[in-house]
């Protein structure tokens, strides 16, 4: 395994895999023990940073969520996992009755949420502390300033490490990190939003959140990692949930343009010439690349997993790399 590290604070950088595990349908659709036998494996190869959300995954089975938080925690109780394990979790996106979802009834982004939830998280969790915790969505109703307050309120307690932001508008994100900073607050060091090697349409009008690509990385926000050396991207849905290789799992309707075919066939390419799978490529083009990007890819199996380990040590060439980064 290979580590990078996130966070500049000596009091709370963390060293983290560079391949992160999602949890979120850990205790849900993924049952405890292949849940179990993922989560060993992957901490047996060296894996150390996974990822849950206070909300996963309610859309199972019409409830709240707090399954995988659950489960993480019933893990690391019965493997006797310390804090040598990173575990962040998401707040704000909390369904606040059962059978509604996130976009119309959340818990939001208040003081009193962001507490309240981070209690929730804990416990079921079994930790004293978050590692790291993310705002997972947008929440207008509310000052920044109070977001930014309640969570720094967390950290200068010592129940919180790390703070991350996910599906932001980036003029949010940035709105949030100088109120932060001019409060002397500690603000988002880690930036969650969905990229892949292929890329979405961004043509969509008036939809924050277009189908099959919530909170999408796209030109801006590298643009902003670049201005922002000390920021980490973590990249949600890097292998569209099978997209790239399973035929019962179509591209979502927002990459159906003429830019896919040739990102499809420059993968293809330079899978053929490592001997890798096309989902290994997409990983180690991720990992291996000049931004500071962290793959958070799920697994149902332990084969599944042991092929995204597989693409750790996967070294692409410039060349390849070159080819990969042109397509379009």
């Amino acid at each position: 395994m290979k580590y990078r590290t996130i966070g500049t604070d000596p009091k709370t950088r963390r060293e983290v895999s560079v391949l992160a595990l999602g949890a979120m349908l850990f205790g849900s659709r993924t049952d405890e023990k292949n849940s179990f036998a993922v989560l060993d494996r992957y901490v047996e190869a060296g894996g150390n940073f996974i990822d849950t959300s206070d909300n996963y995954a309610f859309w199972t089975d019409g409830s709240q969520g707090g399954h995988s938080e659950s489960l993480l925690g019933r893990w690391r109780r019965s493997r006797g996992v310390g804090d040598e394990i990173v575990i962040a979790t998401k707040l704000g996106a909390r369904p606040l009755t059962p059978g509604t979802g996130y976009t119309d009834n959340p818990e939001g982004l208040s003081a009193k949420v962001i507490r309240e939830a981070s209690e929730q998280s804990r416990e079921r969790l079994g930790v004293d502390k978050l590692d790291l915790l993310y705002a997972h969505i947008e929440d207008r109703k509310v000052d920044p300033r109070e977001t930014v307050e309640g969570f720094g309120e967390l950290v200068a307690e010592g129940s919180v490490g790390l703070l991350g932001v996910s599906n932001h508008a980036l003029w949010r994100v940035e709105r949030a990190r100088s109120l932060a900073a001019a409060a002397g607050l500690p603000g988002y060091e880690v930036l969650q939003y969905q990229h892949s090697h292929l890329r979405p349409r961004t043509d969509i009008p008036d939809a924050l959140f277009p189908e099959g690509s919530l909170g999408g990385a796209g030109g801006e926000l590298f643009s902003y990692l670049r201005a922002e050396p000390a920021l980490t991207l973590v990249a949600y849905s890097p292998l569209l949930a099978g997209g790239y290789v399973r035929q019962d799992k179509p591209l979502p309707p927002d990459y159906d343009h003429p830019g896919t075919p040739a990102r499809l066939a420059a993968l293809q390419e330079v899978a053929k010439e490592t001997g890798a799978s096309v989902n290994q490529v997409v990983l180690a083009w991720q990992i291996g690349g000049p931004l500071p990007v962290i793959p958070l890819a799920g697994a149902s199996t332990v084969a599944q997993l042991e092929e995204n380990l597989a693409a750790v040590d996967l070294g692409l060439s410039a060349d390849q790399r070159a080819r990969l980064d042109a397509a379009h």
